[in-house]
């Protein structure tokens, strides 16, 4: 699928690395290292450098347990990040994780082209219609409860299933609200156990029939770090080896903090398919 981000046309045909700069004081892994402008301009430089094509702005935690952040704070710490980044690189592609509507319409305004949202739509009433009129790519994530709410006790009768039909949902409340450009994520870490992410992550080329490109954000999640005993700042091999199956799954967007691994992830995932295909064509 093709999307268009302020006029450059990306083709997500090969996979794409998106690059998280969260501008929160809380954040799992990264949370309060980037306040200073300055910081920020210069770790997004470093993200496009190493081959980011998107970088997503977040200005509230939604760690489990977090709580919500108030609306006029948010603002405050995302539009400054999204002003200094674009004053310094006019085309860099900036996606605003929010599921505030009055956010992304400001994100948007300030020069960012894609919103990303958590809730699919579902906290914010106003959010499918605001996208709609603001022409801009959207990615739906599937999420059980809230941030606040959703590691308690994630209970599904079949995770794949039931993330497969919601998801099959939340793509047609879009596209009936006029969305043209939708991305989907299933969401890995929001409301589910340990055994869901990865019966998801197992089945993740099933999502590719709902007709949509596939984001994956697992970066150095509990998912992670659990089955080998590390925390967050020692996941980074870990999240290699799970970015590898969603790319090899199918996932056109991998959601990371370490982008450069992540790119090396796509280049030889997609040469090993050139190759598959010569093989099969000579």
């Amino acid at each position: 699928m093709v999307i268009n981000c302020n006029s450059t046309t990306i083709d997500l045909s090969e996979g794409h690395v998106m690059g998280v700069l969260n501008v929160t004081p809380d954040s799992f892994y990264d949370g309060g290292k980037y306040k200073d402008l300055n910081v920020i301009v210069t770790h997004a430089k470093q993200m496009l450098e190493d081959g980011a094509t998107f970088i997503d702005i977040g200005g509230a935690s939604t760690k489990p347990g977090a709580d919500d952040v108030d609306e006029m704070e948010e603002i405050n710490r995302v539009i400054p990040a999204i002003n200094a980044i674009k004053q310094h690189v006019p085309k860099a592609i900036i996606s605003i994780d929010t599921t505030s509507s009055v956010v992304a319409e400001k994100a948007v305004a300030s020069g960012a082209s894609i919103v990303n949202d958590i809730s699919a739509g579902t906290f914010d009433d106003r959010m499918l219609a605001v996208v709609a009129s603001l022409g801009v790519p959207y990615i739906a994530m599937h999420i059980q409860g809230t941030p606040k709410t959703m590691q308690k006790k994630p209970t599904y009768k079949n995770v794949v299933d039931d993330v497969f039909r919601t998801m099959e949902t939340f793509r047609d409340r879009a596209i009936k609200k006029g969305i043209q450009q939708i991305i989907l994520d299933p969401g890995f870490g929001f409301g589910k156990t340990l055994s869901h992410n990865y019966q998801l992550l197992h089945h993740l080329d099933k999502f590719q029939s709902l007709g949509h490109p596939i984001l994956v954000g697992a970066s150095r999640k509990s998912m992670i770090q659990k089955p080998i005993d590390v925390d967050a700042e020692n996941a980074l091999n870990g999240t290699t080896v799970v970015h590898t199956i969603a790319a090899l799954q199918g996932a056109s967007i991998l959601r990371v903090h370490d982008v450069k691994e992540a790119v090396q992830v796509f280049k030889i995932v997609n040469f090993m398919n050139q190759q598959s295909s010569q093989t099969s064509s000579s």
